[in-house]
């Protein structure tokens, strides 16, 4: 007759609380590390758009960007807010 292993395997407390403690400590990094890629998915995702829009036409000389200041100001407060998030 084979023995059936249920699985599972008798610990005391002190190894329960380890284990207990590393588990949580990995929840808390995995979420760190994803508050991180959410960060820079939206840096990204934020700065793309003008890099495309300024290799639109190489051939050309100089960019027309009215208000520049203005769109630029605009552009920094939306990366500080990213970065504060």
């Amino acid at each position: 007759m084979a023995d059936f292993d249920f699985g599972f395997t008798a610990v005391d407390e002190t190894e329960l609380e380890a284990v207990q403690n590393a588990n949580l400590h990995a929840g808390q990094a995995s979420d760190t590390a994803q508050n991180a890629q959410d960060k820079l998915n939206n840096l990204y995702n934020a700065v793309i758009p003008l890099l495309s829009n300024l290799k639109k036409n190489p051939e050309k000389d100089y960019i027309y960007w009215p208000n520049r200041t203005d769109k630029i100001e605009e552009f920094e407060d939306r990366l500080m807010k990213i970065m504060n998030s």
